[in-house]
């Protein structure tokens, strides 16, 4: 029954991300900052459905209010590796957004890696992960992590990556409420910009810290109270420069027992950290079956 739904589904997983840290260690001279930081999955994320056609159309079947269709990455993808399909192919996209945006999740950038890797088998033009992650950048610099769906170590503008798994286990969303504009903290003159770089064996004897964190607060200050409320109970951390905040747990019982306890009504989920993204993990299976 699972190999039989596997093959007959068009439901493709888009999953959120976090960082486990975030450090701006300069900046280039075309204004893009340069960073190291260390990313991980989640098993919870957003999901798309894709029905080929043959009129070389591209459509998304559902509207997102806060998401006009010209500048959806799912739609910019989709075009963008239409040119590398044989005939006059085309696609109807269903995006189950289930992840804030500007929430510091990677939403849009997942969801624009889900359509490449998707589409790359759907429509059989079999270009390699690394050029489905070459195309990817032209859209984000966090695209190419999720089409390799690999924790990794990223560098420069977040497209130089090393795998490196972190520890799995259950994990404490909390989302801050409203919209953070990662182009509003990035230009924040108060930003951080000089932290010291590192190497990957320097991590575990520095601090690691998001360099976002005290522009991020400033702008929108429920981010700080999530902080402060959920790092009495763990290590609290904000992810890329958006409204949602993490911390680990031992089991899912305990992370729940927290949100037992939250003073607001803030949106919250429970989730597993994955070294391995489950759009590979899917694209696996479907490879194994062919």
């Amino acid at each position: 029954m699972e190999i039989y739904e596997l093959m007959i589904s068009t439901r493709w997983p888009a999953p959120a991300k976090i960082n486990l840290f975030l450090h701006i260690i300069g900046r280039r001279s075309d204004g893009y900052h340069l960073l190291q930081t260390h990313f991980q999955f989640l098993d919870y994320g957003d999901h798309l459905d894709f029905s080929i056609t043959h009129d070389g159309q591209i459509t998304r079947v559902n509207d997102l209010a806060d998401i006009p269709v010209d500048k959806d990455l799912v739609v910019r993808a989709a075009r963008l590796l239409q040119p590398f399909a044989k005939g006059n192919v085309g696609v109807s996209i269903f995006l189950d957004k289930r992840l804030p945006s500007g929430g510091g999740l990677g939403g849009g950038s997942s969801d624009a890696a889900t359509t490449l890797v998707a589409l790359n088998e759907l429509w059989e033009i079999d270009l390699a992960q690394d050029e489905l992650a070459e195309i990817g950048l032209q859209l984000g610099a966090d695209i190419p992590v999720f089409i390799h769906g690999q924790a990794a170590w990223a560098e420069g503008v977040g497209e130089h990556l090393i795998p490196l798994d972190a520890p799995e286990g259950p994990v404490l969303v909390v989302h801050a409420g409203g919209l953070v504009s990662t182009s509003e903290v990035f230009s924040h003159p108060e930003l951080t910009r000089d932290t010291p770089a590192i190497k990957i064996h320097d991590l575990a004897s520095v601090t690691l810290v998001n360099d976002c964190e005290d522009v991020t607060r400033r702008l929108h200050p429920e981010v700080g109270r999530v902080l402060d409320w959920l790092g009495q109970y763990a290590d609290a951390r904000m992810s890329g420069t958006g409204a949602s905040i993490f911390a680990a747990f031992e089991s899912i019982s305990q992370a729940l027992s927290v949100v037992e306890r939250m003073p607001e009504p803030w949106a919250w989920f429970v989730a597993e950290r994955r070294n391995t993204s489950p759009l590979v993990e899917k694209l696996r299976k479907i490879q194994n079956l062919n």
